[in-house]
């Protein structure tokens, strides 16, 4: 699964949505949560491919970097490091050109050599 993980998060660095969800199943459930609170939930690959697409314009460079890896039970959890360069004013009063750059983690599930569940977390 880890180089399943890696294609995944080098296409998404890229903003490259086609190559990311060449990683996905169709049936792919994407979730995220922030601060313990589910955020956003899609449920198959065109759902995750509208939010990919509608999302790919508030970074103007972002990168996910694995920081620490670990399989078990069927559940791939990486820690990862992500940085991003904001391409656009956000209502909260972030403006274009500002990075963040905060430590996350995933979990991943994998069917028929495909991603079928992403879970990103973030503080």
């Amino acid at each position: 699964m880890r180089e399943l993980i890696d294609r995944y998060l080098a296409a998404y660095n890229r903003m490259d949505v086609d190559a990311m969800l060449a990683a996905v199943h169709r049936e792919v459930v994407f979730e995220n949560y922030t601060a313990g609170r589910l955020s956003v939930r899609t449920l198959g690959i065109e759902e995750l491919r509208r939010l990919a697409e509608n999302s790919r314009h508030l970074f103007s460079a972002r990168r996910q970097t694995i920081t620490g890896y670990h399989q078990q039970d069927g559940t791939a959890y990486v820690q990862v490091f992500f940085e991003g360069t904001f391409a656009v004013d956000l209502p909260n009063g972030v403006r274009a050109g500002q990075s963040i750059a905060m430590p996350g983690r995933s979990e991943f599930r994998e069917r028929d050599g495909l991603l079928v569940h992403v879970a990103d977390h973030s503080d």
